[in-house]
């Protein structure tokens, strides 16, 4: 293999962005935690949740990646990762090549699940992908719009975990292609176990945005640290961290057992990472921060996965 070969290698990995990855692995784990909690687990449908989920995290990667070159929000001040775009490291043609493939195969995937989950997984389903390409594409951009928070929160939390129970719960106790919400398929209990997850796949957008601040404001990307400054981001990190570790004694409540506190274990990470947060400005300090805090989620789930199945 020729130089040229690595390093267009490394690029496409680059691009991928394979840090990220804990955001589509952790609601797989936890919703299958739960699922062996309500005695639904389905090994296959959790697998293609997982592998929907992977391609879809790694699209919307590829989607950021060009959009922000093409609409000029990564310049050559960024603090974060290598933008392949940006730099000129792969065509921007190729980087949207790559993304609507990725999406094309999430779409692929998602049609097992559709036959599992029916029509709900099918509006699910393409929400998530016209998302994806929306955070940064489009006519109006979310992440441009202070709106991307709520999307990881939602998609990548709250939509993510439930689906996963969701589609186990139907291969068990439902007919293929249900058109509604079969009974015993999205308890309570599901939306809960969500929010964890939610709040700390949130947390890693919070410290990009965080330590891409300037760099934002300057080429008018308007994230909610550029709306509303470095304090409100802390506190937002802070409050997110703080739902995720009570939302266990919601299920210790519920009768679920002291294995729920499980995630407990994680806190002193969570603790260091916060302080990094709250402290610093810099990609040298808040680089290492973003991966620790996708650690701290892939962490936090499958101590809380174990919890619940339980």
């Amino acid at each position: 293999m020729t130089d040229t070969d690595v390093s267009r290698t490394k690029a496409w990995v680059m691009a991928a962005r394979p840090q990220t990855l804990p955001a589509a692995a952790a609601p797989v784990l936890v919703g299958a935690g739960l699922a062996v909690h309500f005695g639904v687990f389905a090994p296959l449908p959790a697998l293609a949740a997982f592998v929907g989920a992977a391609l879809i995290q790694i699209g919307t990667n590829f989607a950021n990646d060009y959009y922000d070159a093409i609409q000029g929000a990564d310049t050559e001040e960024r603090e974060g990762f290598t933008r392949v775009t940006q730099s000129g490291l792969i065509a921007a043609e190729e980087v949207k090549r790559a993304f609507v493939l990725t999406f094309a195969l999430a779409a692929v995937v998602g049609l097992y699940l559709v036959y599992v989950g029916g029509l709900p997984i099918l509006l699910v389903g393409v929400a998530s992908l016209i998302s994806g390409v929306a955070y940064t594409g489009g006519p109006y951009p979310l992440g441009y719009h202070g709106l991307g928070d709520l999307f990881v929160f939602v998609f990548f939390g709250v939509v993510a975990v439930t689906g996963t129970f969701f589609v186990q719960a139907c291969a068990v106790l439902a007919a293929p292609l249900p058109f509604g919400i079969p009974p015993g398929t999205l308890p309570p209990a599901a939306f809960v176990a969500s929010l964890p997850v939610a709040a700390i796949s949130t947390d890693v957008l919070v410290v990009n945005n965080v330590r891409d601040l300037e760099e934002d404001r300057t080429t008018g990307k308007r994230t909610l640290a550029v709306r509303f400054g470095y304090g409100f981001s802390r506190v937002e990190y802070v409050g997110l961290l703080v739902l995720a570790y009570v939302t266990p004694v919601w299920f210790y409540l519920q009768g679920y057992g002291l294995a729920v506190f499980l995630p407990l274990l994680t806190l002193p990470l969570a603790v260091r990472v916060a302080r990094t947060v709250c402290t610093e400005t810099s990609g040298e300090a808040l680089n290492p921060a973003l991966e620790r805090t996708g650690k701290l989620l892939a962490a936090y789930a499958a101590l809380f996965a174990v919890g619940l199945a339980l």
